[in-house]
């Protein structure tokens, strides 16, 4: 076991996985935006928008993760994290609830999840294996 701890996390739907953040990363939700696309940039980046005057980049999960990309539908969301001081979108097919683990595990080789190398660790909900993903590596790597 990785550490007995009960905090809160967004769950949200990535194609057919489930998913979580730490709540405390998160800024806001927001519902899905046009977003701009930037030339030049690193090829998970979706593009940008533009949330009340402010430039957020926006992360394509399924691009980071190499998994092919649904069109955007009315549950599709923007979770808006905080990191290094800025804010960034992070596109997520639909956002589930909020739900505490009281233990996380570390990640499973195994695990069947695209993009292992960015989860902290797995959680049990409602007996569903859901993991957790580290907001700063997702975001510096690559």
């Amino acid at each position: 076991m990785l550490a007995a701890r009960t905090e809160q996390y967004i769950i949200f739907r990535l194609v057919q996985e489930k998913l979580a953040i730490d709540i405390r990363e998160i800024n806001e939700i927001i519902k899905m935006e046009p977003i701009t696309a930037v030339p030049n940039s690193k090829s998970f980046i979706k593009g940008v928008i533009n949330l009340r005057g402010k430039i957020i980049p926006v992360v394509s999960l399924c691009r980071r993760f190499g998994l092919a990309e649904s069109p955007p539908d009315t549950r599709s969301r923007i979770v808006v994290v905080h990191y290094r001081q800025e804010a960034i979108g992070i596109m997520v097919d639909s956002v589930e609830k909020v739900a505490s683990f009281h233990e996380v595990e570390p990640p499973l080789e195994s695990h069947e999840v695209q993009g292992e190398q960015y989860m902290d660790g797995i959680g049990m909900c409602a007996g569903e294996l859901i993991s957790i993903l580290n907001i700063g590596r997702l975001l510096s790597d690559g």
